[in-house]
């Protein structure tokens, strides 16, 4: 992309976030990376979380402002990640975010297979979010956004397995969005084909699954997608953040879809 959305053409006003702590998941790369990094710009004091503590800490370097740092965390522990909890202090913004499994037809999955990713995605967001809720009502703020996908609309194919953990995830979300303190917001962000090592990943695995080449994939993926390029993660960042801001506490328990159009269901 031509633009620089953490330059000068940086959508929000620097600082509309200061006085907010924000807690992202998953942000050692991709989509959760570049949440920090758009969430820290706004004044946001980010706490980055994912197990790679090398990239955590080239992370915090490239935030704007200072007070950020990181947690070096398996979200798939769930003791671990409750541990975490206990001594983080009052987290207003809530970025629930977590690579999802490997791609493949639903059927060759045992049911083994739905373990590991339903503890880092669906469990772990929900351990986090019984923890730091009493903290964002104390405060009177809080913002819950889940990283999910598209799938939970329209599923798709090769990714059976991720399609069930995200149909999960939106549920729970919308179940909250009934329960939750009327200060505080839970949402959800439904990514398109995003320009990630995630999307590489899966791929590779479909091209490995049907045959097909790696460009052929991905063709067929950008064929039905308007804006015919991948999706930057810092666009879907911006949609984040929007979430996050003050202003938007009326938006509560919807799936927003940041797919370059890609969807045919209204």
């Amino acid at each position: 992309m031509s633009r620089n959305l953490l330059g000068k053409e940086f959508p929000f006003a620097e600082g509309i976030l200061e006085g907010k702590n924000a807690l992202v998941c998953g942000a050692s790369k991709g989509i959760g990376r570049a949440v920090a990094l758009m969430l820290a710009r706004a004044g946001a004091k980010v706490i980055a979380c994912a197990r790679s503590a090398d990239d955590l800490e080239s992370l915090v370097g490239e935030m704007h402002g200072e007070g950020h740092r990181s947690i070096e965390l398996d979200l798939e522990n769930t003791e671990a990640v409750s541990r975490a909890m206990m001594n983080i202090g009052t987290i207003h913004i809530l970025v629930n975010n977590s690579g999802g499994p490997p791609g493949g037809p639903l059927l060759e999955n045992t049911v083994d297979d739905f373990i590991g990713p339903f503890k880092r995605h669906l469990h772990a967001a929900h351990t986090l979010t019984k923890a730091l809720v009493p903290g964002m009502e104390r405060d009177g703020n809080g913002r819950i956004v889940n990283i999910i996908s598209t799938s939970v609309r329209e599923p798709i194919d090769n990714i059976g397995l991720s399609n069930t953990l995200r149909g999960a995830m939106a549920s729970w979300s919308k179940s909250l969005s009934r329960e939750l303190p009327s200060c505080i917001t839970i949402n959800n962000i439904l990514p398109g084909f995003t320009d990630t090592d995630r999307l590489d990943s899966l791929a590779d695995s479909i091209s490995v699954k049907t045959g097909k080449s790696i460009v052929e994939v991905r063709d067929s993926w950008l064929g039905g997608v308007p804006i015919q390029r991948l999706v930057e993660p810092l666009e879907t960042a911006v949609a984040v953040t929007w979430l996050c801001l003050p202003s938007s506490g009326a938006v509560r328990g919807v799936s927003l879809a940041v797919d370059g159009g890609r969807m045919r269901s209204i």
